[in-house]
């Protein structure tokens, strides 16, 4: 994409932001949340609102509207097929959770793919009023930034496990002996490992606050958002090998490339 182009979809997942803030923050802390769980009754619950719902269906509304070409990928509705090959990826609430719990750790994801990757993504924490905006393009510099406060962000320089701080969503996100196993042995490594963070502990990671983040069964609109953050804050985000992660499973996302060697020598 142009410059131009990635100007005007950056302007287009604002709107997209202005939407979803007003919605999520009726629904939040409330009172009056009515949940259900999108799996049977007898697997692990996997909760859904009607905010998550309004949300994503306000965002395919405008994007429609704005950018009737484009696919989307959401997590609440079917797949529109792109139409020029560039597809947003929604998550309308990441972290539904922590939503329905009034912990402010959840997030509302928004991505652009080209195609090959995302090159934009947006975080918006509607509570707290913080959106993290990262694009990540060979045709503009990578760079990422807090629109709240307008200040560029970086990564950490943490180059050791022994020092590095560790965030996860929940320990039972690993499924079977060899990834529990294996996350056990890098938070064992690790100087502090804080579970419940969702999307807002890669937000802190493209911060500088934390170092490092492991995660395992995402799927393609939990991470896609995130990925230009941390890649243009200077961090490194791959599966557990070092290959591609934009389709989900295992996520590795680490402040650097020396720190990301050494969690990848544990875990693959």
């Amino acid at each position: 994409m142009t410059e131009a182009g990635i100007a005007d979809c950056v302007s287009v997942a604002h709107r997209l932001c202005d939407a979803a803030q007003p919605i999520a923050l009726e629904y939040f802390r409330s009172g009056n949340l009515k949940t259900e769980s999108k799996t049977a009754q007898d697997e692990s619950y996997d909760p859904v609102t009607l905010a998550d719902r309004a949300i994503e269906t306000e965002m395919r509304n405008i994007l429609n509207e704005l950018r009737p070409e484009d696919g989307i990928l959401g997590e609440e509705w079917p797949d529109k097929p792109s139409g020029n090959g560039l597809q947003w990826v929604l998550d309308p609430i990441d972290g539904t959770r922590a939503f329905i719990s009034g912990l402010p750790s959840w997030g509302v994801l928004i991505a652009l793919n080209d195609g090959e990757k995302p090159i934009i993504g947006m975080m918006l924490q509607p509570f707290t009023g913080e959106r993290f905006i990262g694009i990540d393009s060979t045709t503009q510099t990578s760079k990422l930034f807090h629109a709240s406060t307008g200040r560029d962000l970086r990564t950490s320089a943490t180059q050791s496990l022994e020092k590095a701080l560790m965030c996860c969503t929940a320990p039972d996100m690993f499924s079977g002996d060899d990834e529990i196993k294996k996350f056990e042995a890098i938070s064992r490594r690790t100087r502090l490992t804080r579970f419940g963070t969702d999307c807002y502990g890669y937000a802190m990671l493209a911060m500088g606050q934390i170092d490092l983040v492991v995660e395992s069964s995402l799927k393609p609109y939990d991470i896609q958002a995130l990925m230009p953050l941390v890649h243009a804050a200077g961090g490194i985000v791959t599966n557990w090998q070092g290959g591609d992660c934009q389709h989900g499973g295992q996520v590795i996302a680490a402040a650097n490339s020396v720190l990301h060697e050494q969690a990848l020598k544990v875990l693959s």
